[in-house]
């Protein structure tokens, strides 16, 4: 029985193998998406700057622009949610494609069956976090804002990914207490645990950095050597 899509949902698939877009499209309108094909890097990210779309499907290796170039310049821009396609299923990667702020990534080959799951989970995702939207809560000079997926401190806005957030919001209500990195792994960042996964690190590096860049200070995170990471207070 297949899944129930959204119908309204736009969907940007940027990928310059003609017969693998024209499957992509044929595929995913049959399940009921609305679907703007692109072949090129620049011309896609441009459409995505563009326009209003609910997903953005992007190959890594594109002409004009490549897909990790077109997804950082994009983050500056917009936070629509983008899933990598890539043929360099390596570690390395995986890691550029999440630091630069990707929701997912999918090594080829792959079957449309997958994609159809991956899709529908980040577009569930996405309805949820709008649905549980609320007004921004402040906890001792850090303001989270659910919508945005974003903190700010002193009236200075962090620039936090989705993923960056749900790290630091994960670690911020767990206070304290240790969080283990497949625990993270699956409550944050939506997939299983791989040891030599670097991605998370990344993450909360980046949440360290982006933290100390607005002056925040009264919390840190801690690594918690061969168990994860924990979030605790800093004493006056």
């Amino acid at each position: 029985m297949m899944a129930h899509s959204p119908v309204s949902a736009r969907i940007l698939a940027v990928e310059d193998d003609p017969l693998l877009a024209s499957h992509l499209q044929a595929d995913l309108m049959r399940r009921g998406y609305e679907v703007t094909l692109s072949h090129d890097g620049s011309e896609g990210l441009s459409l995505a700057e563009r326009e209003d779309f609910d997903l953005v499907l992007m190959d890594i290796m594109l002409p004009g622009t490549n897909g990790l170039e077109a997804l950082q310049r994009l983050r500056q821009r917009r936070r629509v949610p983008v899933l990598l396609m890539s043929a360099l299923g390596d570690e390395q990667n995986r890691i550029a494609g999440f630091s630069q702020g990707a929701d997912d990534y999918l090594p080829k080959p792959f079957s449309l069956g997958e994609l159809s799951v991956r899709i529908e989970a980040i577009l569930r995702r996405v309805a949820y976090e709008r649905h549980e939207q609320q007004a921004p809560r402040s906890d001792e000079g850090l303001s989270f804002d659910e919508g945005r997926s974003d903190v700010s401190h002193a009236g200075q806005w962090a620039g936090l990914t989705p993923s960056e957030y749900r790290v630091l919001e994960l670690l911020w209500r767990n206070r304290e207490e240790v969080l283990s990195k497949p625990f993270l792994y699956q409550q944050a960042l939506r997939r299983a645990y791989a040891q030599h996964d670097r991605s998370l690190d990344m993450h909360v590096s980046h949440v360290r950095r982006k933290l100390q860049a607005i002056g925040y200070a009264d919390a840190r995170v801690d690594t918690a050597w061969g168990k994860g990471y924990v979030m605790v207070q800093v004493s006056p």
